[in-house]
């Protein structure tokens, strides 16, 4: 036999050649070098129903010989005849020299029709959805607890490589409804965020004489001069003009964030979180993570000696700051800003935070598979450079893959 999966429109006219010539199922197996029951398959499938001529002469029933009724397509005793050509070998009416004078409904097979059938089902299966039941079940099962806690689909299929289905993939099955009855749907998914763009009109605000010498244009020339340092985008992130505040840090070549709770939204607060860092990694490790920083012009950070310099008025880094209305300029802080919002939305009173729970929510974060990172998580990267030691020291921990949440319910409970 030979093997070959899918019959060509050569196969098919040799099929239809042989009906016509009246060989059975077994000889044009034979002829094809394939299975009877594939034969018999193929004609049965692309079999083209003819209906009868119904104003040809009425069918006789197939008892009559034996009913002593007055035969009727009405009797309810009335049965069609069989037609052993038609309905067993070869299935089909091609070629039977008594087909102009049958009174019965009859079956054709057309080769090149059948072809085009064929091509039109297999392109139709392609396009549906190519999931067996278990499979179904099995990503169904899996995704639908992490899409509730706030994980993004890259992230599950990341953490989660025997669902063997590509992301894009994913999207379109969750769209199309396959896992409704897991109570997944389009909802499911994270929100896309758009930030609005700012207005023309706002109150010009006069710029402090302290920025001579670290405005944007001076932070470009600064990392033309010094191509291996890498800045650290600072911003600030509250709901509430009477606080709280969390001060975040954003390292963009890692993805890497963390955070310090102030009650206060002053220099002296700001620049306090500094200090402590300074204080408890070290000063070489210290110099190694804070070497440059990249603020907006908040009145927060307004005081640039507080930031540079330390408590003994040694400079222990630079900072610069973006064009007024800019925040584009720091887009890594920004962006990275909307996982924070998926777990301390707009609106929510902030009054509960702690600086442990600051540090979990930067935990879960940091423990987030990024497709910018190749599937890595921003902690992973961090440590491989710094050491977990580091990371302690910054209040951020491990999170296990299944375990991150990026929902409110994290912080505010369920």
């Amino acid at each position: 036999m030979k093997e070959i999966h899918h019959l060509t429109l050569q196969d098919r006219q040799t099929i239809q050649s042989a009906i016509e010539e009246g060989k059975t199922k077994a000889e044009i197996a034979r002829l094809l070098e394939r299975d009877p029951c594939g034969i018999s398959r193929e004609i049965i499938k692309h079999r083209e129903f003819k209906e009868r001529n119904k104003y040809n002469r009425s069918i006789l029933c197939a008892k009559r010989k034996t009913c002593k009724s007055r035969c009727s397509t009405s009797c309810k005793e009335f049965e069609e005849p069989s037609c052993v050509r038609r309905d067993r070998l070869p299935g089909v009416c091609n070629g039977c020299e008594k087909r102009s004078k049958c009174p019965l409904d009859k079956y054709f097979y057309h080769a090149a029709r059948a072809d085009s059938r064929y091509h039109e089902e297999l392109v139709s299966c392609r396009e549906g959805i190519n999931l067996e039941q278990a499979e179904r079940d099995l990503i169904g099962v899996t995704i639908s607890p992490l899409l509730k806690q706030g994980q993004s689909v890259y992230q599950i299929l990341s953490n989660h490589p025997e669902l063997q289905v590509s992301d894009r993939t994913l999207y379109r099955y969750i769209e199309t409804g396959v896992f409704k009855k897991f109570g997944v749907d389009n909802f499911s998914l994270k929100e896309q965020v758009s930030r609005k763009p700012f207005k023309d009109k706002y109150k010009k605000r006069k710029e402090p004489a302290n920025y001579d010498g670290h405005r944007y244009a001076d932070y470009l020339e600064f990392i033309r001069q010094n191509p291996d340092i890498s800045a650290v985008e600072m911003d600030t992130v509250y709901n509430h003009q009477s606080g709280p505040y969390v001060q975040t840090f954003m390292f963009p070549e890692m993805g890497f964030m963390v955070g310090r709770l102030h009650w206060e939204k002053t220099s002296e607060r700001m620049s306090s979180a500094l200090n402590y860092y300074q204080e408890h990694l070290g000063q070489e490790m210290f110099a190694r993570l804070f070497q440059l920083l990249l603020t907006d012009r908040g009145s927060e950070f307004e005081k640039v000696g507080l930031f540079e310099r330390d408590s003994d008025g040694i400079q222990r880094l630079h900072i610069f700051y973006c064009d007024a209305m800019q925040s584009v300029q720091k887009p890594h802080v920004e962006n990275n800003h909307n996982y924070v919002r998926d777990i301390i939305p707009n609106g929510k009173s902030l009054s509960c935070l702690t600086q442990d729970s600051v540090n979990l929510m930067f935990s879960h974060i940091n423990s987030t598979p990024r497709k910018a990172l190749h599937g890595k998580t921003p902690y992973e990267l961090f440590v491989f450079y710094f050491g977990s030691n580091a990371a302690k020291v910054l209040g951020i921990c491990e999170i296990p893959k299944d375990a991150v949440v990026l929902k409110p319910s994290l912080i505010f409970g369920k």
